[in-house]
């Protein structure tokens, strides 16, 4: 096993190094593949960083809610088919807040900048 430096220590010094010392040498086509390039790797470092302890809260949310334990896909495709047959809905307890959990926990790795996700974010820290 390899201790140092790790995954996330990896991708984010290639995003810091290509952000902060090539991105200002490059213009054109090239500057914006170079930010789409960066961009990938912030993503892929805040899987890596958040996706687990997340994945990990998700799955309990849904193990609670179902009543059943399985990996997260079995318990998400369940959830699925409980609201498909109409046997769970956002009256049911605890769904509302698990959806919404889940969402703001995907928006922290996909678009951590999202305007919407922010002002969330303030409102729950006030």
């Amino acid at each position: 096993m390899q201790d140092e430096p790790t995954p996330i220590e990896l991708t984010k010094a290639v995003a810091d190094f290509l952000r902060d010392d090539i991105a200002p040498m490059i213009s054109g086509h090239n500057a914006f593949k170079l930010r789409v390039a960066i961009n990938m790797l912030d993503l892929v470092t805040r899987q890596l960083t958040l996706e687990q302890g997340s994945d990990t809260a998700e799955a309990g949310r849904l193990a609670e809610l179902l009543g059943m334990q399985g990996s997260l896909i079995e318990l998400n495709r369940a959830l699925a088919n409980k609201i498909a047959k109409g046997e769970v809905d956002l009256q049911t307890l605890g769904l509302s807040q698990h959806l919404w959990q889940t969402t703001m926990d995907k928006l922290a790795v996909d678009q951590p900048n999202y305007a919407s996700y922010k002002r969330e974010l303030g409102c729950k820290s006030s």
